[in-house]
């Protein structure tokens, strides 16, 4: 008797295990792609149509009109073109940075060996708060930054001596993402309160600085995660031809994980472009973000879902949009890490 778990393929299936695959699955996309659907006819609604009770199907339940559209993109454009500005240009930026600093932290720690002692590293974030605290209480900036530096350039010797405890890479990733998984509100405090210090509030270089710290960490652990997958022969071969190990990151292992890298920068772009918290902490009208326009809509004027399915539009089409035209690498870098060896 044939075993039904043994099976050549995922495909090796019988006609009707298929067919009840295939209807569960489209039962499943349906359950996925409806809210989608209903958001869309959602801003082509009136607000009658809205509040009289569920239509489904344009020209047939309901008569489509472009009214919503009409006033938040020409009527009151300005409120809406500039959050929407400002999140395009904070969530490339600091997607952008996390990318570029992520893949080079990532490809150190999988490629180098680093041994930093447990005491340096304690000395340093002891002499770091000690500039903060002096600097709070009136020293000048650059001052409490040098002796800060003089302090640990001068017990640098005697710690390293004392305290033999090293860390390891593994130690240095796991830190890393540790950050990741901390909650956002749990910082945001903290954060607000260097901002405003350093008069960088309301800013969006304030928000590019944060966005990129909040999703470095996930950059370091996927692209680590897809270096370890590029052959050591290619890089090997490229040393023995004389390239540098920067030469080496440039021209060999960039471009054969350009999918990892496509597939990693729509992930942080997502984070970064749908982010609320932070940014509701860190800006006001100058640096104001789509998700804060969308949460300022409901609590102005109410759950006006005609107008504010309208705004989520806006917010989830250039996303959408980006995804189907990295399609391509998306697919091949999705995978990161799932097949070794």
């Amino acid at each position: 008797m044939r075993n039904p778990l043994h099976r050549r393929s995922a495909l090796d299936l019988s006609a009707r295990a298929k067919a009840l695959a295939y209807i569960l699955l489209l039962t499943w996309a349906l359950i996925v792609v409806f809210p989608l659907y209903w958001l869309a006819i959602t801003s082509f609604k009136l607000p009658i149509q809205v509040t009289s009770g569920p239509v489904y199907i344009p020209f047939v339940d309901f008569q489509p009109t472009l009214a919503n559209w009409k006033y938040l993109l020409i009527d009151v454009g300005s409120e809406t073109f500039h959050p929407m500005e400002n999140t395009i240009i904070v969530g490339l930026s600091s997607s952008l940075l996390a990318l570029a600093l992520g893949a080079l932290a990532g490809y150190g720690l999988l490629r180098f060996r680093y041994r930093p002692h447990v005491g340096v590293i304690a000395l340093g974030i002891g002499t770091g708060v000690l500039a903060l605290v002096a600097s709070f209480l009136g020293a000048p900036p650059v001052l409490a930054v040098v002796v800060a530096i003089s302090v640990f350039v001068i017990l640098r010797g005697a710690v390293v001596h004392r305290f033999r405890r090293t860390l390891s890479n593994s130690d240095i990733a796991f830190w890393l993402i540790s950050q990741r998984i901390l909650p956002p509100v749990a910082v945001v405090i903290p954060i607000y309160v260097l901002f405003q210090h350093l008069g960088m509030l309301d800013t969006l270089q304030a928000l590019t600085i944060t966005y990129t710290s909040a999703n470095l960490p996930i950059v370091v652990w996927l692209m680590s995660d897809y270096f370890a997958g590029v052959p050591l022969e290619l890089e090997e071969a490229a040393a023995v031809d004389g390239a540098s190990p920067y030469r080496t990151f440039w021209s060999v292992v960039l471009p054969v994980s350009s999918p990892g890298l496509v597939a990693t920068f729509v992930l942080v772009l997502v984070f970064a472009w749908n982010e609320y918290l932070l940014a509701l902490f860190l800006s006001t009208a100058n640096a104001e973000t789509m998700p804060l326009l969308v949460a300022a809509q409901n609590a102005t004027r109410g759950p006006q879902y005609w107008y504010m399915s309208v705004l989520i539009m806006i917010m989830i089409i250039p996303v959408i949009a980006m995804a189907l035209v990295l399609e391509r690498f998306i697919t091949r870098g999705i995978l990161i890490g799932a097949v070794k060896g």
